[in-house]
């Protein structure tokens, strides 16, 4: 296994746009897959901590959907939708031959795990959601438009690192310097002559302030996960899944179990206290 502990693997969508993914191999051969899925405008470092320590026990997969990371920018933002994610995300399953996963998926990542899970139920073991659900709070979908594909450009790691901070530190209180430094090269990655550029293509923000609301969100989406082993993880102060949608999908989902994590909003980094050993228990009782 390479030294830093996964190995790149690259795919190509349906009308060939050119796609990445990081694969951490477990030492078991049987071992079963679990597939992570960030949010809008994240990609797969995001699961830098998570993911090598879930590959002791599972082959984990960690792709860039198009347009973030190391995945082709496509040149029609139009394409920038949950329909296309899903045949990409298939697509990578078809050809790694994975008849089955479960799945951690943060914010938008959720929305893409509740819809493969409802769609493939037969190929999805359970879901993790991370701060999402059937419908989103509106304060926090106006707070996304507000700023998705138009932070100002930054010149050194100094500028980024700052800027990052300034965008999120109501989001994740009481990081250190270190932390929030890692934070933002996960986000940001330098171009060819150096400087360090957001992480995804600034298109994103346009698809995400075109899209229409549809009126029931995924409640009728979640009505059909009715069978499908479901962890949610909510931030305290998240502006996107609010206490009553978290209490509304208890009540139409009995056996759903949910964790809220102190002190953070939209949305937990998943290495917070419990959050792990959550994950851990859930995904130890999975049939694949």
């Amino acid at each position: 296994m390479p030294e830093a502990g996964f190995r790149e693997y690259r795919w190509s969508s349906a009308e060939g746009l050119s796609l990445y993914s990081r694969l951490y191999e477990s030492p078991d051969p049987r071992a079963q897959p679990v597939l992570c899925l960030p949010g809008l405008t994240r990609n797969s470092r995001d699961f830098e901590v998570l993911a090598p320590h879930l590959a002791a026990r599972y082959r984990v997969l960690c792709p860039d959907l198009r347009g973030r990371g190391f995945s082709a920018r496509d040149a029609n933002w139009r394409n920038y939708h949950p329909g296309i994610y899903l045949g990409d995300l298939q697509r990578l399953m078809d050809l790694l031959e994975l008849p089955r996963v479960a799945i951690i998926g943060t914010s938008l990542g959720g929305l893409l795990a509740m819809l493969l899970a409802a769609g493939l139920p037969s190929r999805v073991a359970g879901i993790v959601v991370n701060d999402i659900g059937p419908e989103a709070d509106p304060r926090g979908i106006e707070r996304i438009r507000g700023y998705a594909g138009k932070l100002a450009p930054v010149r050194t790691w100094e500028e980024a690192i700052a800027q990052y901070r300034q965008v999120n530190g109501a989001v994740w209180p009481g990081l250190s310097e270190t932390q929030w430094s890692a934070l933002a090269r996960r986000s940001y990655r330098e171009d060819a002559s150096g400087v360090p550029v957001f992480d995804s293509d600034p298109m994103i923000g346009e698809a995400i302030r075109s899209a229409a609301a549809v009126p029931e969100g995924l409640w009728p989406v979640f009505a059909r996960l009715t069978a499908m082993p479901m962890l949610v993880i909510r931030g305290e102060h998240s502006d996107l899944l609010s206490t009553a949608i978290l209490e509304r999908m208890h009540r139409e989902k009995p056996d759903l179990q949910s964790l809220t994590v102190a002190e953070r909003g939209h949305a937990p980094l998943l290495d917070e206290p419990g959050v792990v050993p959550a994950i851990d228990a859930f995904l130890a009782r999975l049939t694949f």
